[in-house]
């Protein structure tokens, strides 16, 4: 399948082609490296994750927290004009193809922060996925590092910033709302439910005091007594100013409650129809329109239902359509234990299991791995309920390993996916994606560590291709079971082309996604985060688009490591760099 090309592609190709001389070609990485620390530098909570500088300039960046304001918004999309317009007046023609990677990764991202600039209200500042609160909750309570006492200080420092974050949120909140972006019921009144979750028990029991005192228990270089000291000090920042600064958000979503309406897509909205074209090209990387999008959802749903089909008439479920049949065998898989028992342990050892077994298989398909280990965690409670499967990458100083976080609420747990999930979240699917970049010393640094961000169709795409790429191998051989796990997870994602785009396009209500196979809270999460489910599926094609178009060209020549090399080794692009990447490669084959 070929996927359109992406609006930038004009752009992008000329990074490939236009002429320059070699002198500025020689500069290129130095200054895109600079144009990224000043970028990183203007976003603290980015530097934390990556572990960007070194020294005094990184503690000082530590101890605060990203602006939200509306001046540091209108800066962030001035710079971007600005430095686009000096990606345009370069010359290109001597640089390295890593180089033009690049500048066309930069030139994508620096123009999706410009598209996307007008459309800021469409994405709800309290929203139940990404919102403000669920963002500062998990960045503060797994993102910054508790590793010696200044770390704990610069912690404190940040609790204390908290406050006038959320404030400056609640305003942006409320000006939209007077403009009519006002989330719909069911999400305000899942944030609602964060919020009460979040405040129930007071400080003392509040998840940024109770994980701030089991993390400090590492710490070598504090006694017992100081780090009782500093979880007193956390409880009282907490009780003093955080907890009213939640209660102020969620009097503000029950104030707008009875205003809310159960409309769930973009399309209610002022500007819906462009804010999700903008979305839907940022995601995916492609200019297909919502309902080309909409149509290859159809048409993989029923090729994979078929597949699905036999298999689940092979082991005797036969009756009822491939949803019903699935949730019985779900329900059939559920794990045996005494009802007193927590299966959770459990489950999360046959995760573990899993993923080093992928380890193994692995060596047969990829001779680039990870130096950094993979482990798998369960998501904190707070945001348990709402959250999905996730990776959070590896830190670079060896602090954190990479990280598969997998949910499990319960009382009722997802058995039949568990071996896909491992595969997509972390062997061979983000892991290997995500730490590798970082550990490719041959990419200058901004693009190790990913600091212009793509969208999520080349990563999200990779990790479902990894899922395929398992079956492929005979990684279920034997597991029936496993192999339907896999197929419905590939349904799952073609199935959101089509609620996508029912949602914010062609007016889909929240039921009508529910009805079409899709659990509740995902569809509240496609509801915030547009374009974003369809990214999966579009890229996975793609990529298997350019390795059928190399495997035609290259013949007994194609190697599927080189091909896997070529992918892993150029990082998170835009789906049209990659296809140019591919294509140098399958010419250096053939001169070969």
């Amino acid at each position: 399948m070929q996927t359109s090309r992406p609006l930038l592609a004009l752009y992008v190709a000329a990074a490939f082609t236009l002429a320059a001389p070699a002198a500025s070609a020689a500069k290129f990485d130095d200054w895109a490296n600079q144009v990224a620390s000043d970028k990183v530098r203007k976003d603290p909570e980015q530097a934390t994750r990556i572990q960007y500088f070194k020294g005094a300039e990184q503690d000082k960046l530590d101890g605060l927290l990203t602006p939200n304001t509306a001046a540091y918004r209108a800066a962030e999309v001035a710079s971007a004009k600005a430095t686009l317009a000096k990606l345009n007046a370069m010359d290109r023609k001597a640089l390295t193809p890593q180089e033009r990677a690049g500048m066309a990764t930069i030139a994508w991202n620096l123009q999706g922060t410009i598209d996307s600039a007008p459309f800021e209200d469409h994405r709800f500042v309290f929203n139940q996925f990404t919102g403000l609160h669920v963002q500062l909750v998990n960045f503060l309570t797994q993102a910054h590092p508790i590793r010696n006492r200044r770390d704990i200080e610069n912690y404190l420092a940040r609790l204390k910033a908290v406050p006038g974050k959320v404030d400056t949120g609640i305003g942006r909140a409320r000006d939209a709302a007077g403009r009519g972006f006002l989330m719909p019921t069911f999400i305000t009144n899942s944030a609602i439910g964060q919020l009460d979750r979040f405040l129930d028990g007071g400080a003392g029991k509040n998840v940024f005091v109770t994980t701030f005192a089991q993390r400090m228990e590492k710490v070598k270089d504090v006694t017992p007594a100081q780090q009782a000291k500093f979880a007193a000090e956390a409880q009282a920042i907490v009780a003093r100013s955080v907890l009213p600064a939640f209660e102020r958000t969620r009097a503000l979503l029950r104030e707008q409650l009875p205003r809310t309406t159960d409309d769930a897509g973009l399309w209610r909205l002022p500007d819906g129809d462009k804010a999700y074209a903008v979305a839907l090209r940022q995601m995916t990387s492609s200019d297909y329109t919502p309902q080309q999008v909409h149509d290859i959802g159809l048409r993989e749903v029923a090729r994979i239902e078929k597949e699905m089909d036999g298999l689940l008439v092979s082991i005797g479920y036969k009756e009822g359509s491939i949803k019903e049949r699935m949730a019985k065998l779900e329900k059939d898989s559920q794990p045996k234990v005494d009802p007193q028992a927590d299966p959770r342990p459990a489950l999360l050892e046959r995760y573990t299991a899993y993923m080093r077994d992928a380890e193994v298989r692995a060596k047969t398909l990829f001779d680039h791995v990870p130096k950094a280990p993979v482990e798998v965690r369960r998501e904190p409670p707070f945001t348990e309920k709402t959250a999905a499967a996730h990776y959070s990458g590896p830190a670079r100083d060896g602090t954190l390993p990479g990280i598969f976080w997998a949910p499990l609420p319960g009382p009722d747990f997802r058995i039949v996916g568990m071996r896909t999930l491992v595969y997509h979240e972390a062997v061979p699917g983000h892991h290997f994606q995500i730490a590798l970049q970082q550990e490719n010393t041959s990419l200058p640094r901004y693009r190790q560590d990913r600091v212009f961000n793509t969208g999520s169709a080349f990563t999200e795409g990779w990790a479902l291709y990894a899922e395929q790429l398992a079956a492929e191998n005979n990684w279920y051989e034997g597991d029936t079971v496993g192999r339907l796990g896999q197929l419905d997870a590939e349904l799952f994602r073609a199935r959101r082309l089509v609620v996508d785009t029912g949602l914010h396009a062609m007016k889909w209500t929240r039921q009508q996604g529910i009805d079409y196979g899709i659990p509740a809270a995902e569809v509240e999460r496609y509801v915030v985060m547009p374009g974003q489910a369809c990214a999966y599926k579009i890229g996975m094609l793609r990529i298997l688009d350019l390795r059928a178009k190399a495997q035609a060209a290259l013949g007994e020549k194609f190697s599927i490591k080189g091909f896997h090399n070529t992918v892993l080794d150029l990082g998170n692009v835009p789906l049209s760099v990659l296809e140019q990447a591919v294509d140098e490669w399958v010419a250096r084959q053939k001169a070969a």
